[in-house]
């Protein structure tokens, strides 16, 4: 689905200004939500009565607009931008239908790569104590800079295609390379009304227009303070503002997303923006969509929190503020996290993670040695709280690995970039994980993970000793890329090369390349360590089975001297939630190989963004 409704809450953030109006506000919420469906999903008739179904655009509509955005955050001209992507990637759809029905069955007991992939159009008998309909796991991803709610359909297809309802928002923080803002003409949400009831100003061109427009922000004077090398160092106060916003967000997602999962998605419909009309709107909007299918059908508890580069320092900020605002966030991913992002604790800060951790770094990035020492002191927060933690690094991958543009693009990521994993694997190992990860620390969703997932025992190899430096490129290009001697099998054909290794240990060994020739584990949570978690879980639900989960929405809040809620008195008094610190100071893009990818059972035409 893909949703854009009024802010419950609209507000601004910071003070920072650009001619005199706010940069970061939050007015709407806009995300896609990808999921399993019903098999038969992309025959016949649309579920709005089209003779054709509707696919996703992989660049958001207004496409030519959107890739002169991108131009921008590259910093590339226009006349080069615009043409480059609309002869690779402008038409490029997801491999996903809009609004189809939601599965309704359990895959069979065995997975596609055992049987093929007709075992993805079958259904099969529920598990032992479980309900005739699966009740889907639910997980939220933040994007990181350049990023947008498509921009890792792959990441977030594949979780889907596992049996996950998967929300990918896109933050309106200035964190994106240009993303449209819809206003009705009048009532909630309008401009007269934010600007009346939310004391949040806009430009009179954008209010002429209709909707609002926002780019790339860089910082002021220090438009490069993501370098390693740039010696001003991050620009602290727009990042903390940002996350702040990208916070506020995430919680508004799951408001939107107990709307639907209670049976009040006809609410979410009547207020949607991205429908005929608006700008970036598909003229299916929501249409078709039996909102009583989706009652129950996925879960609002125990939800898992997943992200990249700078997502992933959002997710480390929502972690250490889950008793008081994200009690439904059940555990954390960290995808290649930028660590510079993430707010230094002081000795006495209250604000801990305390919740389990999962991190998969690229090798480019584990060579950058602020931002490693960044995340092994998050993962040490984590541990200390008592938290089962693993942190890993993906061989010979890059920063764009874990996103779609190194499928869309392998062989610019494979000869500016020196990426020599094969991206489809490294997506593999990345879900791999992340889905091992989840069976540990998510026991009650055994059942559909069991029947999903194949385990590779990604999280069981053994530590390393001392980090490697086997690719470690010269300093001016830490983090950017490896160093790797210009081999073209090693670095053209990733994927020849992959399949060389493997016939060559087969000969060997008589096994294929195992993930420990693919990976190096740099910390493991052992299964005492999992074992203790699970029992606290276990004690922590037992004590609450007597009193009703409060599922009411999470107002993130900023302080008082930087926020204008709407209308004095509604709901709670803004409080920023990040102030409280005691600081120290050319393909499709989720396509399976069948040679080389796991056997999601709900994968391929099963696989739904609304």
């Amino acid at each position: 689905m893909e949703i854009e409704v009024p802010a419950e809450t609209p507000r601004t953030f910071s003070h920072i200004t650009r001619k005199k109006i706010h940069l970061l506000k939050l007015e709407t919420l806009l995300m896609c939500i990808y999921y399993p469906c019903a098999i038969g999903s992309g025959l016949g008739p649309a579920p709005d009565g089209a003779k054709k179904w509707s696919r996703q655009t992989w660049l958001p509509r207004p496409r030519f607009r959107t890739a002169k955005g991108f131009g921008i955050f590259a910093g590339v001209n226009s006349s080069i931008a615009v043409p480059y992507l609309a002869a690779t990637t402008m038409f490029t759809k997801l491999p996903a239908f809009r609004n189809a029905q939601p599965a309704t069955h359990w895959p069979p007991a065995r997975s596609a790569e055992d049987s093929g992939w007709k075992a993805k159009d079958q259904k099969g008998d529920p598990p032992p104590g479980e309900p005739e309909q699966p009740c889907f796991p639910t997980l939220i991803f933040s994007h990181g800079l350049g990023g947008s709610r498509t921009c890792y359909s792959s990441v977030c297809g594949e979780f889907a295609s596992y049996g996950f309802v998967v929300c990918a928002i896109e933050h309106r923080d200035g964190s994106g390379p240009r993303t449209y803002v819809n206003h009705p003409d009048s009532g909630e949400g309008s401009y007269e009304d934010i600007e009346a009831n939310a004391n949040i100003n806009h430009d009179p061109k954008e209010v002429e227009r209709g909707h609002g427009e926002v780019d790339y922000i860089f910082p002021k004077d220090n438009p490069l303070d993501t370098a390693p090398h740039n010696d001003k160092g991050v620009d602290t106060e727009l990042r903390k503002a940002q996350i702040q916003l990208r916070l506020a967000e995430i919680g508004e997602a799951y408001a939107v997303l107990k709307h639907i999962g209670t049976g009040n998605g006809e609410y979410i419909a009547r207020r949607n923006l991205r429908r005929k009309g608006y700008v970036g709107a598909s003229s299916r909007g929501l249409e078709g969509i039996d909102w009583g299918m989706w009652k129950d059908r996925f879960s609002l508890q125990r939800i898992t929190l997943a992200g990249h580069s700078f997502g992933a320092a959002t997710t480390v900020e929502a972690l250490r503020h889950i008793d008081h605002h994200f009690p439904w966030i059940g555990q954390g991913i960290i995808y290649d996290i930028w660590g510079a992002a993430v707010q230094k604790l002081g000795s006495e800060s209250q604000y801990r993670i305390r919740r389990p951790l999962l991190g998969v770094s690229s090798e480019a990035f584990m060579y950058w040695p602020s931002n490693n020492d960044a995340t092994s002191e998050i993962a040490e927060e984590a541990r200390n709280e008592g938290m089962p933690v693993w942190l890993l690094t993906l061989r010979g991958t890059v920063h764009l690995t874990q996103s779609d543009l190194s499928i869309l693009y392998p062989r610019m990521c494979s000869l500016y970039m020196k990426m020599t994993a094969n991206p489809k694997r490294a997506l593999d190992l990345n879900i791999g994980a992340s889905l091992e990860f989840l069976k540990k620390v998510m026991p009650d969703e055994a059942a559909i993970l069991d029947r999903a997932m194949s385990d590779e025992g990604i999280l069981d190899v053994d530590v390393i000793g001392d980090m490697p430096d086997d690719n470690k490129p010269p300093e001016e290009w830490i983090a950017v890329r490896l160093n790797v001697p210009h081999r073209v099998g090693k670095r053209i054909m990733p994927k020849l090369a992959r399949e060389i290794k493997r016939i060559r240990s087969r000969k060997t060994t008589g096994k294929e390349s195992t993930p420990s020739e693919e990976i190096w584990m740099h910390a493991k949570a052992s299964e005492d360590e999992v074992q203790a978690y699970r029992k606290r879980m276990r004690s922590q639900k037992a004590s609450k089975d007597s009193d009703s989960v409060d599922n009411s929405t999470v107002n993130v809040e900023v302080e008082e001297d930087q926020t204008h809620g709407r209308k004095e008195g509604e709901g709670k008094k803004a409080e920023n939630v990040l102030s409280s610190y005691s600081s120290d100071e050319e393909s499709q893009p989720s396509s399976k190989s069948d040679d080389e990818r796991q056997g999601a059972p709900y994968s391929g035409l099963e696989t739904v963004i609304n």
